[in-house]
């Protein structure tokens, strides 16, 4: 007989969109130190910083927007606000993380494996908090939520579109290991959240 669920107080809430917040930041800083990619709306980004000049944050932040008026018309208001407070919160704590966490070298398999695990775990956090960093991650919470498909599953599929495009630009060599960083991220949705494991309001 599965447990009643408990919903979320609202320090429980501030406490997991801040862990995921962290996660993200710092993930997204170590696979930027070693110009890749990853799956998802942070991909996006990182792709996008390829092309663009501009903060990493900012531009998460700004391919966000079309995402949010679907977030708000599929997902509600709740969850939509708080996704804008993650953006938020993820555009300015990446334009801090550089000048805290100072990187002179590190190895391509450990970026994309660790940098991409950590993601996943900030995405996680934010899941079960009803939250997401926005763009795919709201489609693919969507679609598990009305129609019980595993969100990494969807995650993985949209992530070929990002890599199909990173093609242009980023090296072969570096692809491969941000294919690797995906594959990393969306292995902690695949085996984590699953529908009716994780109950909290």
């Amino acid at each position: 007989m599965m447990a009643p669920s408990i919903s979320h107080t609202a320090m429980d809430d501030v406490y997991g969109l801040a862990l995921g917040v962290m996660f993200i930041s710092i993930g997204l800083n170590i696979l930027h130190f070693s110009g890749m990619v990853t799956g998802g709306v942070a991909g996006i980004a990182l792709l996008l910083s390829w092309f663009i000049d501009k903060p990493i944050g900012i531009l998460f932040i700004v391919t966000n927007i079309p995402f949010m008026f679907f977030s708000w018309w599929k997902m509600g208001s709740a969850f939509t606000f708080k996704t804008l407070m993650v953006n938020v919160a993820l555009m300015a704590a990446s334009l801090i993380i550089p000048d805290l966490l100072k990187i002179d070298y590190i190895h391509p398999l450990f970026s994309s494996l660790v940098g991409g695990t950590i993601i996943g775990m900030g995405i996680l956090c934010l899941a079960r908090h009803n939250a997401s960093v926005g763009g795919t991650g709201v489609i693919t919470l969507w679609g598990q939520k009305v129609y019980g498909v595993n969100a990494g599953k969807t995650q993985m599929m949209l992530d070929v579109v990002v890599f199909l495009i990173a093609l242009v630009k980023v090296p072969g060599n570096l692809l491969l290991w941000s294919i690797l960083s995906a594959v990393a991220m969306n292995a902690m949705l695949l085996r984590w959240h699953k529908p009716g494991r994780y109950s909290g309001a």
